[in-house]
């Protein structure tokens, strides 16, 4: 898509829709626009009890009061930087559905960070995955966008589009049936990577992740007819003087194993290896706007399946830091398999912090619904960077307590620990699980199971993969890049 940043009038816009915000006080947000509408403008939106409210459609034909053949009124509430990125998403979402080729948002005089972001919020609510249906039944997306209200700023511009072209390729990569994108397929996308600068990517195949003890990787991949491996993305910029890592759970699909899942559970998830959409999309947009930080990412890639030579409950585990898990529940696999990554990445040289994602727990959906990730860390430093990268991409993000005493929920009569702690406070005991594979840096574990897909349409974003925490922690690497 074609984004363009520019100061226009109102009635030279050349576009199929003009995105107008309107705030709590409307009548004076529009009052210009309301001129060029004979003052009708105002009267209409009276008449459909608007109010402003943020995320809010009215849609008006212009009737050659304007270039553009139809207006979109879009409330923007109190109009602050989080009410203005909701209501450009809500514009993306309607052009969208309307069939619009073309959408110009004006919400006033914006600096350069507050149009980038609303520039990619409305981009993210344009979005829809329809591939699969027939040709006469998708719905196309926006081949320009146009920010009114600055300056071009090509650099900008170019950030605002490849941070958001990421955050749909993670949604692609989610959205896909089980049927296309699997270990194998996966792997083949991150190695799409190494077409950028300073960047290589290495796979442990099936045999490989066996001879070097990623017993999780094997354990849970190994019901399979397709084998699971391990996937290493290295961005390596010279100069770069910082080093983290990034982790992911890619269980491409779980039908719970042994511990079988209802159908109704099943039914989506495709979705389980969204945490390792979520890093390789991040790591791709590092790599392609040039960032100067050292980033090293690991996938776990399985299909978590029923033959027979999947792995049993009572089975134990010795994972190669001399760890030993035994098995309660074959459908808490992700924490196995994220195990052996954490394993890789803090044993990389340099790597001072690591960020691993995984759509881990039903208890975090729980607890946290489906707008904020769960954290977990005892780094508050580092949360506190994170949670500031967040706020300032609009995606919400929680801290959850990794309460230590709860370790004794996942005490095993055989093994050192079990994989699973119980019903109460499950996200923080998968949490304390994951603990016991990482030393010697400073870790968060974010648990996007409720953020990064949603069954339903909700707020801007259609059902499906919603890409969430990909532009937060481009944002953090870009912070770490400059601060480290």
């Amino acid at each position: 898509m074609e984004l363009v940043f520019t100061n226009t009038a109102y009635d030279a816009l050349q576009v199929d829709i003009i995105a107008v915000g309107a705030g709590n006080d409307f009548t004076a947000d529009l009052a210009d626009l309301d001129a060029l509408f004979d003052g009708n403008l105002s009267d209409w939106i009276k008449t459909e009890k608007f109010e402003g409210k943020v995320g809010t459609t009215l849609k008006f034909p212009t009737s050659g009061a304007l270039q553009a053949p139809t207006l979109l009124i879009v409330g923007t509430g109190n109009g602050d930087a989080s009410s203005l990125k909701t209501a450009a998403g809500h514009a993306g979402l309607a052009a969208r559905r309307g069939g619009a080729d073309s959408l110009a948002l004006c919400f006033g005089t914006l600096t350069v960070e507050l149009a980038q972001t609303v520039a990619e919020s409305a981009l993210a609510g344009n979005y829809c995955f329809d591939r699969y249906k027939n040709e006469e039944k998708r719905r196309s997306g926006c081949s320009t966008l146009t920010i009114n209200g600055i300056e071009e700023n090509a650099q900008a511009q170019a950030n605002a589009s490849i941070r958001a072209s990421w955050q749909n390729v993670a949604r692609d990569l989610v959205n896909l049936p089980p049927a296309d994108l699997y270990p194998e397929t996966l792997a083949d996308e991150a190695k799409k990577l190494a077409r950028f600068d300073h960047v290589e990517v290495e796979i442990w195949d099936f045999e490989r992740c066996k001879a070097e003890g990623c017993v999780g990787i094997v354990a849970v991949g190994q019901g399979s007819a397709r084998p699971g491996c391990l996937i290493h993305i290295k961005y390596n910029p010279p100069g770069a003087t910082g080093h983290v890592a990034f982790v992911g759970k890619g269980v491409t699909f779980d039908s719970g194993g042994l511990s079988l899942k209802p159908s109704s559970a099943m039914q989506t998830m495709r979705c389980d290896m969204a945490g390792s959409a979520t890093v390789l999309a991040a790591t791709g947009a590092v790599a392609e706007l040039g960032l100067n930080l050292r980033v090293d990412t690991f996938i776990g890639a399985v299909e978590n399946m029923n033959s027979a030579n999947a792995y049993k409950l009572g089975d134990i585990l010795r994972y190669n830091n001399g760890v030993t898990v035994e098995i309660h529940n074959t459908d808490a696999e992700g924490r196995l398999v994220l195990a052996d990554c954490l394993l890789q990445a803090c044993q990389t040289e340099g790597v001072t912090h690591v960020i691993d994602a995984a759509t881990l727990t039903g208890a975090c959906v729980v607890a946290l619904g489906g707008d904020f990730t769960g954290a977990f860390t005892d780094d508050d430093a580092l949360y506190g960077d994170l949670a500031q990268c967040a706020e300032l991409e609009g995606e919400g993000l929680w801290r959850l307590p990794l309460h230590k005493p709860y370790a004794k929920m996942l005490k095993s009569e055989w093994a050192d620990i079990k994989n699973v702690g119980g019903r109460a406070a499950g996200a923080t005991t998968a949490a304390l699980f994951l603990q016991n594979f990482v030393e010697g840096v400073s870790w968060v574990h974010l648990d996007v199971a409720g953020a990064a897909f949603s069954d339903k349409a909700s707020s801007f974003y259609e059902s499906g993969a919603t890409g969430q925490m990909v532009r937060t922690l481009t944002s953090w690497v870009a912070y770490r890049a400059e601060n480290c």
